[in-house]
């Protein structure tokens, strides 16, 4: 019932910026916690980001300083704004959707950072 629509992933090279958009349909996004999570090969899955629906703000500590996340309910989306990309950064990107106890995961986007 809840879909995602995952899209601004692509190849960058290292130092650039890339911006991850999560269009969420089926239900509304105000009341939700929504995040990004990444998961490279041979990796489990970990928290890039999320944010509450209190708009506060949550980040690995790799990536603090280099992204941002944020929300747009009014659009339903959420986004990753990632700068100063380093190859490290390379992963499946998902978005995570957080409604009370149920929890809903995209089907990812790719992000590769070359070196």
């Amino acid at each position: 019932q809840v879909q995602f629509v995952e899209s601004g992933g692509g190849l960058v090279q290292p130092g650039g910026s890339l911006r991850l958009s999560c269009v969420v349909s089926g239900r509304a996004l105000s009341f939700a916690t929504a995040g990004w999570y990444r998961q490279a090969p041979g990796n489990q899955r970990e928290l890039v980001a999320d944010i509450s629906d209190a708009y506060r703000t949550n980040y690995a500590e790799s990536v603090k300083g280099r992204f941002t996340i944020s929300r747009d309910n009014a659009k339903n989306t959420v986004y990753l704004q990632m700068n100063s990309l380093k190859a490290e950064d390379t992963a499946v990107y998902v978005c995570n959707v957080r409604f009370g106890n149920f929890n809903y995961w995209g089907q990812g986007t790719q992000v590769t950072v070359s070196s």
